[in-house]
């Protein structure tokens, strides 16, 4: 085990991929998909004995402790890892390109979902493979967050921290060493990932899903990487009954104390006064309830509605709001409801808007994150408060003076690096890929939030991505690694504080 752990991460990262082709060659076998588990099974065996050849070559290499080398690995991983994982699947497609489906993989490992093909395509193992993958993607951001770019003040962190951005790096090795950090964070969190899903992916099944779109839905949950083998929640067998249990799970993306309980020191009474929690909620019931009222207000000459349409149309938008909030990006069986009750005829421009501002720090959620947004919020409310009555006092706490002075500077900086980074994606997608200013806003968005659901749902006609070129493929690729790592993280590696012993 110590010999293990003296190991490059991103070789530990490709010994578990490569263990858990095994996952799709096994149901491949079970199912009768002898052709795609060969593919699977051979490249398991072949990975396997080149992780094993190389972790006998670099076993005495001394390993950096700071968490830069660490940062640069996770970096190392989402763009040289899909490489790897992409093999079987090229393997058991044909007909595909191998850009294609390196393209697919990095999608899944980085929890974007966004997909090539149509789901009727994909064989169930390669969709089981597609899950897997984003599964695996959600819980590394996890235990990467936690356990790197805490102490280094990135990831959201900086927002709560008196450090500067990026320069608690010096302070990880004297807090343990980043591999350790990794290994007890990943051994604490990894029982309560996998039973979540476990007890997400038994419900499901209960209340009416396939086995395997039970499983892929609950790993789409827990890791809100909206992967679906039957297009969407919005065709699974489950209905509603799914739809309720997916959304409680949708917590988990809100906030980290809903899995962390070092960070309640009040013990679940914490959650009451979680600032993300509370302001995931407050928008996702607050934007519901604005749709379900605005029948009365736009559309009610309308009288062919009836009231149990729109208590669908409610629950369509609470769903929707929530999946798309936590960057998920699941549609409800009741979204048309939604938008014939309320009559709104544009809602793009609400689901764009949600899945940038995204989920909780140090969850599988990509987006801004709620607590910069809290940080801005609790900004304004004092700025407005000083205009009014300019010699007055705000509250005291250190905690809400973090957030209403540095935390909100920390949070501006970040909103206008990912405002800068939409307005050069697009600029790249419109140069090189030829697509049209809609389009290069879903795209963009789409690959920076993580969301990538929002292709199919966002525009008023899904986005084809088969007429995507290979250098707008590219470009997407590189947004959809900026948007899991962060700007600030990719910014600080070149920083040269950041380098310095």
């Amino acid at each position: 085990m110590h010999r293990l752990n003296d190991l490059p991460l991103i070789v530990i990262l490709m010994g578990i991929g490569a263990a858990a082709m095994m996952i799709p060659a096994a149901y491949g076998l079970v199912v009768d998909d002898h052709a795609t588990s060969r593919a699977f099974f051979y490249s398991s065996v072949f990975f396997s004995v080149i992780v094993l050849m190389v972790a006998l070559a670099t076993h005495n290499i001394r390993v950096r402790r700071q968490g830069r080398s660490h940062l640069i690995s996770i970096l190392s991983c989402f763009a040289v890892l899909p490489l790897m994982l992409a093999v079987p699947m090229a393997e058991a497609m044909q007909d595909t390109r191998f850009i294609n489906a390196y393209f697919e993989m990095l999608s899944s490992l980085t929890t974007t979902g966004v997909s090539l093909f149509p789901s009727e395509r994909l064989p169930d193992t390669v969709h089981l493979w597609r899950g897997l993958v984003g599964w695996m993607g959600g819980f590394l951001m996890w235990v990467v967050a936690i356990g790197i770019l805490s102490p280094m003040t990135l990831g959201g962190f900086e927002i709560s921290s008196s450090s500067e951005i990026g320069q608690g790096a010096r302070q990880v090795v004297n807090v343990a060493d980043p591999p350790s950090r990794l290994r007890r964070y990943g051994a604490r969190l990894f029982p309560v990932y996998a039973g979540l899903t476990l007890i997400l992916w038994f419900a499901l099944f209960v209340a009416g899903d396939r086995p395997l779109v039970a499983l892929v839905h609950a790993m789409s949950t827990l890791s809100t990487s909206g992967i679906s083998p039957v297009g969407g929640t919005q065709n699974a067998a489950s209905g509603h009954t799914g739809e309720v249990l997916i959304f409680l799970f949708f917590l988990f993306a809100l906030s980290r104390l809903m899995f962390l309980s070092d960070q309640r020191p009040k013990g679940w009474r914490s959650l009451a006064t979680d600032p993300e929690l509370r302001l995931g909620l407050f928008l996702c019931l607050s934007l519901a309830l604005l749709l379900f009222l605005r029948h009365w207000l736009v559309s009610f000459e309308d009288v062919s509605l009836t009231l149990r349409q729109g208590l669908l149309g409610l629950w369509g938008a609470v769903f929707t709001i929530m999946s798309f909030l936590t960057t998920t990006g699941f549609e409800s069986i009741s979204w048309e409801a939604t938008r014939t009750w309320s009559g709104f005829g544009a809602p793009g421009v609400l689901l764009l808007g949600l899945a940038v501002i995204g989920g909780g720090v140090a969850t599988t959620a990509g987006g801004v994150k709620l607590l910069r947004c809290y940080a801005l919020g609790q900004h304004s409310v004092r700025e407005m408060q000083k205009l009014l009555h300019p010699s007055s006092i705000g509250s005291p706490g250190r905690l809400g003076r973090q957030f209403r002075r540095q935390g909100a500077a920390a949070a501006w900086v970040f909103f206008m690096l990912f405002a800068i980074s939409i307005a050069l994606v697009m600029v790249a997608l419109s140069v090189f890929g030829g697509l049209n200013f809609e389009e290069t806003m879903i795209l963009t968005v789409a690959a920076l939030s993580n969301t990538g659901p929002l292709v199919q749902t966002a525009g008023a006609w899904p986005v084809d991505l088969t007429m995507l070129n290979d250098a707008a493929r590219g470009i997407l690729c590189a947004a959809m690694i900026l948007g899991r790592l962060e700007a600030l993280a990719i910014i600080a590696l070149l920083n040269p504080e950041f380098w310095r012993s």
